[in-house]
């Protein structure tokens, strides 16, 4: 089985023809066929059904189609992964939840290369996406959190993804509300006090388990729920709309004007850290971030550093 083969099935399967797949691909409608034909002896499946209008998957055909995207992505990525390597200075790829201070300590590691060639890439994204791009090196670290709720789940998930969970702080959970909101003046709340207000929480996609929630005690019954993919539109809502979302307590310098962070009383305790494939070792450029990682959260006093 070649990529060849692959990319030549994916064509066919496109276009619903192989004379028009061959034009597309600027080679000969016999040397697609045999290539066809080639991996439906190798695999021993029929993989298209023949017919005078054209050709049509199979149902192990459509299934191999499946993988053969899989595969021909993967090897694309790798090719382009190696490419931009030649051609960039530096390389740091992230995959994070949606924290401010994680968005910090990029910039910080950024500010230190103006006038230098890098490519640099920050995803802001769901549970479930950070432990997979670590899992398929998209990504050279994830910033994750753990709870006593989560991190069975969380614990398994990554253990079959090869990662491992390093801690960089632990945090009592804090409820953030816009400075304009009831509850902002108060010294701590209780769960009680937020009932009558929405939560935000971040959109975790087709994975939506509590477990992988970004928010802590995501499992409590909540009436009036505000789901979003993006933490702009977490900051509008926060200083817009008598709103709340629960998290570490750790305000950076962006969030600081128009929001408040409270301790929520009786709170569990939040392990947040970084994830990074058991294989990989950390360059300089991924220690460099880590260690901005600890430097923001160290100057702030709602976090125990580890």
């Amino acid at each position: 089985m070649t990529l060849q083969q692959l990319r030549y099935l994916i064509s066919v399967a496109e276009y619903g023809s192989i004379n028009a797949a061959a034009g597309n691909l600027y080679t000969s409608q016999s040397n697609v066929s045999a290539a066809i034909s080639e991996l439906e002896r190798e695999l021993g499946v029929e993989v298209f059904t023949r017919s005078n209008r054209g050709v049509t998957l199979t149902n192990d055909g459509t299934e191999l189609l499946g993988y053969a995207r899989q595969v021909v992505e993967q090897a694309d990525l790798l090719s382009q992964r190696f490419k931009q390597k030649k051609a960039a200075g530096a390389r740091l790829a992230v995959s994070t939840q949606h924290y401010a201070f994680s968005l910090q300590a990029f910039v910080n590691v950024v500010e230190e290369f103006r006038g230098a060639e890098f490519d640099f890439v920050l995803r802001e994204t769901t549970t479930a996406q950070i432990i997979e791009d670590v899992s398929q090196f998209r990504s050279e670290v994830g910033v994750i959190y753990l709870d006593d709720f989560n991190k069975r789940v969380l614990r398994r998930a990554l253990a079959d993804a090869r990662c491992a969970f390093c801690e960089l702080f632990e945090a009592d959970v804090h409820v953030f509300v816009g400075t304009g909101h009831p509850l902002a003046a108060k010294a701590s709340v209780r769960l009680g006090d937020l009932a009558p207000y929405a939560r935000y929480n971040f959109e975790q996609g087709t994975v939506n388990s509590f477990h992988y929630s970004e928010e802590p005690l995501a499992y409590i019954p909540c009436s009036k729920t505000i789901r979003y993919t993006d933490r702009a539109t977490l900051t509008n809502l926060l200083t817009s709309y008598n709103g709340y979302t629960l998290s570490t307590g750790v305000l950076t310098d962006e969030m600081q004007s128009g929001i408040v962070s409270i301790p929520l009383e009786d709170a569990p305790v939040m392990r947040v850290g970084y994830i990074m494939h058991e294989e990989r070792r950390p360059t300089e450029l991924v220690g460099r971030y880590i260690a901005e990682l600890e430097r923001v959260v160290a100057a702030n006093p709602n976090v125990e550093a580890r």
